[in-house]
């Protein structure tokens, strides 16, 4: 019953109603207290009663709930201090009391719940969690969780709360969870109160706890190192309170995608190790005493003068005497700078104006031809700006050759458009054509992030990725420069062969199979630090004149947001495609996750049919689904086609490769295989099956695995 226009009192009549599961009445007009009849209510797992007018204290008996598992009481009036009895609840994995009243401490007791949570209390539950990616005054903290069952995630889109808090990021899924450790709670959120303690240090042994906001209140004294304690931590905002103290080093060994620390009391240097360092300046600013990139550097220390006066005395001449010299020397210093800049003036005056006739427009266009940017390069000097590459023949290369080998980016250029900006095809004066992506806008990040990313991204070369050649900063803009690939991406040549002009068969599916293993286990594994892609999918993996497929965009999802780039509403308000499911439940991306992903590409070269598609899936479903739905009936039908048309002797092998992408889609990130077994079979759940053989096929993904002899045209079923 959320979003409604109900208004008065929550009725204590409700407590009568057996086996209540669940109360959601977020967003309505309700007022008064929680009914303590409420109490008797124990099988309540998820009590959501945010965005009302609720008044008065949390109830403590709240904590006698053993099924609670969501408790959100955010943006309303509660007052007193939060109950230290909500850590006897030992299920809680959803914690939000922001935006209200409350006082006091934060209790230390909200870490010490057992862990002991299986899967099955709160299994199969469907929600959305809608992410705050601004604070206005009207929407607070870091997001909405949200019952989902019986509503289209379209219809998400339309929602006034959405509209009004801006969130700019959904997530979906289902509230299964298995807890062996201390602290089941993996999202808490106490920000916008007046709560004026210290920050306990038990929070740090709230092992699984993602996302911690406790910003915007009046907390004081240091920041504990143990909060370093929760390795799963991805976001943590303590924004907007009176902390002092240094930043704790042991802080550089949490993977962090997102961490606010501004406007408090901090000082000391900012840990150069770990993530810390690669955040914007914003989220350190207002602490006066906090320095290092990416704030300013910090000065040298100065030495402490000593307590003998006599010396004292003595400095003090010999610093009088120093002083007089210097602004002896300072004014010589002034009176030469004064004529140097005089001349200077009247030079750049002379160049002003012969060039102002000369101001160049570059007028750049989206694949629909609507406008997308519009630069404007004062004179020729922007034009001789040197691009950055990485080798030696493109080394003279200027952003004029790039804006003369793309007709200045003109919409005939245009090859591609993607989420990470647009792709123009570039002829250069020697005769080298390659490609140039222009990025779109990268916001909080400056040129010093930029150019190391670059940097790191241009070190990387193996025959199955895309190497970056070079790149390219003008003011706001950035140009990175590419190998053009003849056949354009894996998802032109699948799904759109009109365009591209070949046809593809099972030996040039299978080496681009393999060339893009490959290209991930490289990242993966060969690179130091480890590499997510973040993003893979058919429309990364390039297809050059050899059919060999090249890896590209890898690195591309960190620099352009730190936080989970592809889960967008927009790429998560329908069939979620690539995404892997614990992304929905989960804030950072793993090596894991790219495996996942990596079965899904697999699965279209097996079928030949995207990742989503509504006339072949429904609106419901997407590939893997599909593939699921299938495995009941007869698996040799997910098979595209005219690959068994050309060689009905495939069936085999094909079924072998199904075998592995099932592996790597696996529900559970820890049974998926790594992309370097993948490549060479050493896990003895996936044998290695790029050669043919009559070999007993493995196609099973549940807890007791089962291996299948089979005849040639038999029905198998696949147990996901």
């Amino acid at each position: 019953m959320w979003q409604n226009l109900l208004e008065g009192e929550i009725p204590a009549s409700l407590s009568s109603i057996p086996g209540l599961e669940h109360l959601i009445l977020d967003y309505n007009g309700l007022t008064g207290s929680i009914p303590p009849e409420l109490a008797k209510c124990k099988q309540l797992n998820w009590i959501s009663l945010a965005s009302n007018r609720l008044s008065g204290p949390i109830p403590p008996w709240l904590g006698k709930l053993s099924n609670l598992a969501i408790l959100k009481l955010s943006n309303n009036s509660f007052t007193g201090q939060i109950p230290a009895e909500l850590g006897d609840c030992k299920s809680l994995v959803w914690l939000d009391l922001n935006s209200n009243q409350l006082n006091g401490s934060i209790p230390p007791q909200l870490a010490e719940q057992s862990g002991k949570m299986t899967v099955g209390l709160i299994i199969g539950r469907p929600y959305v969690y809608l992410r705050n990616d601004e604070l206005s005054s009207q929407c607070r903290g870091k997001g909405s969780l949200l019952e989902f069952s019986s509503i289209r995630s379209e219809d998400l889109g339309r929602m006034p709360s959405k509209k009004l808090c801006n969130f700019t990021r959904m997530y979906m899924g289902s509230t299964e969870y298995t807890f062996n450790k201390n602290g089941s709670m993996i999202f808490l959120d106490l920000s916008f109160n007046q709560l004026d303690s210290e920050i306990p240090k038990e929070l740090g042994n709230m092992y699984y706890l993602m996302i911690m906001n406790l910003g915007h209140n009046l907390l004081s004294g240091a920041i504990p190192t143990e909060l370093a304690g929760a390795k799963k931590l991805a976001v943590l905002d303590l924004s907007y309170n009176r902390l002092e103290g240094p930043i704790p080093s042991s802080f550089s060994s949490l993977s962090l995608s997102e961490i606010n620390l501004s406007s408090n009391q901090l000082n000391g240097t900012i840990p150069e190790l770990g993530s810390l360092a690669t955040f914007p300046k914003s989220q350190y600013e207002n602490n006066s005493g906090l320095c290092g990139f990416p704030l300013p550097a910090c000065e040298p220390h100065t030495g402490q003068g000593s307590s003998n006066g006599g010396q004292s005395n003595r400095r003090k001449a010999s610093l009088a005497g120093s002083v007089a010299m210097g602004l002896l020397f300072s004014l010589f210093c002034i009176f030469g700078l004064v004529i140097i800049a005089i001349e200077s003036k009247k030079r750049r005056q002379k160049n002003d104006e012969a060039s102002t006739s000369r101001d160049i427009y570059i007028d750049s266009r989206s694949h629909s031809g609507t406008m997308n940017s519009n630069w404007r390069l004062s004179g020729t000097n922007a034009l001789s700006i040197n691009l950055a590459a990485f080798e030696k023949p493109l080394q003279k290369l200027t952003l004029g050759d790039l804006v003369e080998a793309t007709n200045g980016f003109h919409n005939e250029s245009l090859i591609g458009s993607g989420g990470f900006g647009d792709v123009y095809k570039a002829t250069l004066k020697d005769g080298r054509v390659v490609a140039i992506k222009k990025l779109i806008h990268v916001s909080g990040q400056g040129d010093r992030e930029f150019t190391a990313e670059m940097e790191t991204i241009g070190k990387i070369k193996h025959r199955n990725l895309v190497p970056l050649l070079g790149y390219c900063k003008i003011g706001e803009e950035r140009l990175l420069m590419y190998d053009f690939m003849k056949f354009g991406s894996l998802e032109d040549v699948l799904h759109d062969r009109k365009k591209i002009g070949i046809k593809l068969n099972w030996a040039a599916r299978r080496k681009i199979a393999i060339g893009a293993a490959r290209g991930l286990a490289f990242l993966h594994h060969n690179c130091i630090p480890h590499i997510i892609h973040r993003d893979m999918k058919s429309s990364n993996v390039l297809v050059d004149e050899n059919l060999e497929a090249r890896v590209s965009d890898f690195g591309m999802a960190r620099m352009m947001s730190v936080v989970d780039t592809h889960l967008s509403v927009s790429t998560l308000a329908g069939t979620p495609g690539y995404v892997p499911p614990e992304y929905y439940q989960s804030f950072r991306c793993t090596t894991k996750g790219d495996v996942y992903s990596y079965g899904v590409v697999l699965l279209e070269l097996l079928t030949g049919k995207p990742p989503t598609d509504s006339t072949d899936f429904g609106e419901d479903h997407n590939l893997v689904g599909w593939v699921k739905m299938h495995t009941k009936l007869k698996i040799t039908d997910v098979f595209d086609p005219e690959l068994l048309k050309d060689d009905p002797t495939l069936e085999l092998e094909l079924l072998e490769h199904l075998k592995i992408a099932c592996a790597c889609l696996d529900d559970r990130p820890s049974r998926r295989p790594t992309m370097l077994k993948v490549m060479t079979g050493s896990n003895t759940s996936v044998r290695p099956v790029w050669g043919r053989g009559e070999v007993p096929v493995e196609i099973s993904l549940s807890d007791a695995d089962t291996i299948l002899k089979f005849p040639r045209n038999a029905s198998f079923r696949i147990f996901f």
